[in-house]
């Protein structure tokens, strides 16, 4: 015996403006953007693969990574191995033990410890075609942001190098594409409910919607954060995006005073999140929490004060973090390569992460063998026009895309503007990496508003194919000084093209 499951009544006379306002995508299956993706994927990963255990040695800030990960694979914490005890780090766990990974697979080479941030990198550009396809609803939009980012070298080098912004950058693009699908959810949620007898005239309270992406978001959050701190920047974004998104979303749905009903919803869910960032972000602490060697791990027991369990684990954890901050806030030592935040898009200083003493033979009389740091110029002074053209189209047509674009680069921006001001701090151009997806969106989002005019169609998408393509060969005369290629010293010296502030 069977019985017969009875799908609600769906009304049929939900006004059409009321289903456009409340469109989202439907095609997120359709094979042809799929089809890019893995393309464009596969693309990204063989250039961030290949040779990717070359060079051989530690890379710049290699010296701490990698080595930190290895012995958290021996002891579960960081370790001092001129002392044999607990080594004092000041970034969180997360971005080690991914690294930690790959030398779990591969051993304590180059090979282990840069796998990790190699598929990190393609990761990010994965991410980043089906965040384009889903706000733009075009195959050709979504393939040009991925090419773009596959095709820069600022990207490239840091997906080849085991320093940790990789990883926040990952995590914060997957939480925005996590918020990003949580805005469609709810919008389908309340589209379903109207078709179903929801009566937003009548009804007290907006419908009762689970966001389950929302949830996601929270814990990617708190992952992100357990990489870097500097995660916590886009807070304030990503909770404005989602409270204003959903009011957005009741008012297309026709519910009066759209802002305080379901308030107390958003309120409620979102501090939900909140806790789950914050119970993801203390998982990434499990090595530290679960031993007793790590980095004053019993503070307060050494010092006189009780340690009850658990609070007294969480109290020595919150005590380590104070100090780690003291550190972060006062480190103002000059470096050679360190760069302010009004340079970094401009390419006003890149970080000379290779330059061996002894590079080899390239059978001419002077050899070079680099690698910089550098975004794709073409593509990098693409951005602030890119930007500023972004915030005016968002102002005149009132487009959601726009300012969640532009929010998210100054979420990944303007604090940095803010520290320089406030204590001087050491800062370098890789600070960038998490702003990188929002500044191509920006691009992209331009592009499109060039393909898709009416009146100068052509033109446009001539423009946009011919801007693509000078980014890819911009790329291809790069592309030594991205991977350490051996050049002749002329070859070398005229791809410095703003002189001594790329030396």
């Amino acid at each position: 015996m069977t019985t017969a499951v009875i799908e609600p009544a769906v009304r049929h006379d939900v006004p059409d403006i009321v289903r456009r306002r409340l469109a989202t995508l439907e095609d997120w299956l359709d094979p042809y953007s799929w089809l890019v993706t893995g393309i464009i994927g596969v693309v990204a990963a063989i250039l961030r693969l290949t040779g990717v255990n070359h060079p051989k040695g530690y890379v710049f800030d290699e010296i701490y990574y990698p080595t930190d990960a290895w012995d958290m694979l021996q002891h579960g914490v960081e370790w001092d191995e001129k002392t044999d005890t607990a080594g004092y780090v000041v970034h969180p766990p997360l971005g080690k033990w991914l690294i930690a990974f790959g030398e779990k697979m591969f051993g304590n080479t180059e090979l282990g410890w840069r796998f990790p941030t190699a598929i990190a990198g393609t990761l990010m550009i994965v991410i980043l075609i089906r965040v384009a396809y889903r706000m733009f609803h075009s195959v050709v939009l979504a393939a040009t942001a991925g090419l773009l980012m596959t095709l820069d070298g600022f990207q490239l080098v840091l997906s080849r190098t085991s320093l940790l912004d990789i990883f926040l950058g990952l995590f914060v693009l997957a939480t925005f594409a996590a918020v990003l699908l949580d805005r469609d959810h709810y919008r389908r949620r309340l589209l379903r409910a109207l078709e179903t007898g929801y009566d937003p005239e009548t009804e007290v309270r907006a419908p009762r919607i689970v966001p389950w992406w929302l949830l996601a978001a929270g814990a990617l959050f708190g992952l992100a954060c357990g990489v870097k701190w500097s995660a916590l920047f886009f807070l304030p974004f990503f909770a404005a995006l989602i409270v204003v998104w959903r009011v957005q979303a009741r008012r297309s749905a026709g519910l009066p005073s759209p802002l305080a009903r379901g308030l107390a919803g958003d309120l409620g869910w979102g501090l939900f999140s909140v806790v789950l960032s914050g119970l993801f972000y203390l998982a990434t602490w499990t090595g530290w929490l679960l031993t007793d060697t790590g980095w004053d791990r019993h503070y307060r027991a050494l010092h006189g004060m009780s340690e009850p369990p658990v609070l007294g684990a969480l109290l020595n954890l919150l005590h380590y973090h104070q100090g780690a901050y003291g550190f972060h806030s006062t480190l103002t030592k000059t470096h050679n390569y360190q760069s302010w935040p009004w340079q970094w898009l401009v390419l006003g200083r890149p970080v000379a992460f290779y330059w061996p003493d002894n590079p080899g033979d390239c059978g001419a009389g002077n050899c070079i063998r680099e690698i910089l740091l550098l975004g794709t110029p073409l593509l990098w002074w693409s951005f602030l026009p890119a930007l500023v053209t972004l915030l005016w189209l968002g102002i005149s047509r009132r487009d959601w895309r726009a300012y969640a674009i532009v929010g998210g680069a100054a979420a990944g921006l303007l604090p940095w503007f803010y520290f320089a001001a406030a204590d001087n701090r050491t800062m370098f151009s890789f600070y960038t990496l998490p702003a990188l997806p929002f500044l191509i969106l920006a691009v992209v989002y331009v592009l499109g508003a060039l393909i898709a005019s009416p009146r100068y169609r052509a033109i446009g998408a001539v423009t946009a194919g011919l801007y693509v393509g000078l980014v890819a060969l911009c790329f291809a005369y790069f592309y030594p000084i991205f991977v350490g290629e051996l050049i002749p010293y002329d070859a070398w010296m005229s791809r410095m093209w703003l002189g001594n502030r790329w030396i």
